[in-house]
């Protein structure tokens, strides 16, 4: 006879704790959901209840220690940290009520992806904002997991998340650029020793100095408009607009460069700002069209209520 386990199993909304003893993850499925309430017809998941670690694998089960606590989860539902559950409105957010002494595990400082989610749901354009650990938090995510949560069609999900894995790439390739850029910079400090090309380039070292004290642009914004290839794609939006603002004068100034080449940067960086802020546009628009098409659905619904309520 295999061993017995014994292990702790609670819903989505932790309201109450039951204690089993089982043998099998398949066993735990079966036993929690009838202590839960959970129909035998219906498909459940299985995660660890302190950080959602979606348990799968039979083997993985029996090596987990005894009295770990597991959540079990409808199709409809997600798995919400216990911090965000205690002040959440929804069904899955609801305060817990323990009924084990052994009480809460806490674990400081974590970020539930769910939130995340909740932010999209509400405005997609808030992506620009978000962190790489934000980011890389909902690629991680199983695409039907954060279909859900969005109530997005799987397929438009994936495209979201290979979206933002596209983000967390540039951004990647911006901050080992700026790496690169910060050694170049040390090294030349250290060998005493500059280009003399780009030592020609340069405007008298006083007017210099006056000139990017008005514009408003570091050294470091400098030499990238000078020395890197793209330069545009390695700017901020900010850096950018001042780019555009300062036009051809100023900028013949900044740089030592002629007319020619001087214009090229100028269009090359308006551009891309042009293009930045079409996409801002395009998730905002995004964004505005889910809500207008997910606003029909809400009003069927408390219509729906209000009709059964006076029946």
């Amino acid at each position: 006879m295999a061993e017995l386990i014994a292990c702790k199993v609670c819903n989505s909304s932790r309201e109450k704790y039951y204690g089993l003893a089982v043998t099998s993850l398949d066993q735990l499925k079966i036993k929690g959901g009838r202590a839960l309430g959970i129909s035998s017809s219906a498909s459940v998941s299985v995660v660890l209840e302190d950080d959602g670690t979606i348990i799968e694998d039979d083997a993985y089960f029996l090596c987990l220690p005894a009295n770990t606590k597991f959540m079990l989860l409808r199709p409809n539902e997600i798995w919400m940290h216990s911090h965000q559950a205690d002040g959440g409105t929804a069904q899955p957010c609801r305060r817990s009520t323990y009924v084990e002494v052994d009480g809460q595990d806490v674990v400081d400082g974590f970020e539930s992806w769910c939130s995340l989610a909740e932010q999209l749901r509400q405005d997609l354009a808030s992506i620009i904002l978000m962190s790489e650990a934000d980011l890389q938090s909902l690629i991680d995510v199983p695409c039907s997991d954060l279909a859900a949560a969005l109530d997005f069609s799987q397929q438009k999900t994936k495209v979201l998340q290979d979206t933002l894995q596209r983000m967390l790439d540039r951004r990647e390739e911006e901050r080992q650029s700026k790496e690169l850029l910060k050694l170049y910079l040390k090294a030349m400090e250290q060998e005493g020793t500059w280009d003399p090309q780009v030592e020609s380039s340069r405007p008298d070292e006083t007017d210099g100095v006056q000139v990017e004290a008005a514009a408003g642009f570091s050294s470091t914004t400098l030499m990238v408009l000078k020395d890197k290839k793209y330069p545009e794609t390695r700017l901020s939006n900010e850096e950018l607009q001042m780019v555009v603002a300062h036009g051809m004068e100023v900028m013949m100034v900044m740089l030592g460069w002629d007319n020619e080449r001087t214009s090229k940067l100028v269009q090359a960086c308006e551009n891309e700002l042009s293009k930045r802020l079409q996409q801002v546009q395009a998730l905002q628009s995004l964004s505005a069209q889910n809500q207008s098409t997910s606003q029909p659905h809400a009003e069927r619904e408390t219509r729906a209520k209000r009709k059964k309520q006076t029946n």
